[in-house]
């Protein structure tokens, strides 16, 4: 019962706020919440303020008591929702995939089934000695990605 209470408290916050989406979701055996969300163009504070305000401005703890811990998806999160592929386009990728391989690149496009992935390699020349550098493209669809996250460089 409370759980779906709070459930339905953080989808009506979610629906207000259209540009949020859901990452996780949980609610203990000690009734301590956790919600993890990201956002189309970030999260800030003020949005996990905004979440965990809808919450539990409308939970009573002297009927329950409770702890609520509202996040944002960190900077290199594995992706889990595909709204997270359409904000990190042009960012650079790492992506996993079914069968083992593993491959970084930009990532170019998303659609409802998968993502292209565009890279730069050193390949030896058709004609002479040498290598030159030429652009790749692949297309994963969502259904071969085992996991991807954003490739942070310093």
């Amino acid at each position: 019962m409370f759980k779906e209470k709070v459930r339905t408290l953080l989808n009506e916050a979610l629906e207000e706020r259209q540009d949020l989406f859901l990452i996780s979701f949980e609610v203990k055996a000690d009734n301590a919440i956790f919600v993890e969300i990201d956002g189309d163009n970030g999260v800030l504070v003020e949005d996990c303020m905004f979440v965990s305000r809808a919450i539990e401005h409308n939970l009573d703890r002297e009927e329950e008591d409770f702890s609520l811990e509202v996040t944002s998806a960190g900077a290199a999160s594995v992706f889990t929702h595909q709204r997270q592929y359409t904000k990190n386009i042009g960012r650079n990728v790492e992506v996993k995939m079914v069968g083992g391989s593993t491959q970084e690149g930009v990532l170019k496009e998303t659609s409802e089934s998968g993502i292209i992935l565009e890279w730069k390699t050193r390949e030896p020349k058709p004609v002479g000695k040498g290598k030159v550098t030429v652009i790749k493209n692949e297309t994963v669809d969502f259904k071969d990605i085992i996991e991807a996250k954003v490739i942070i460089k310093f």
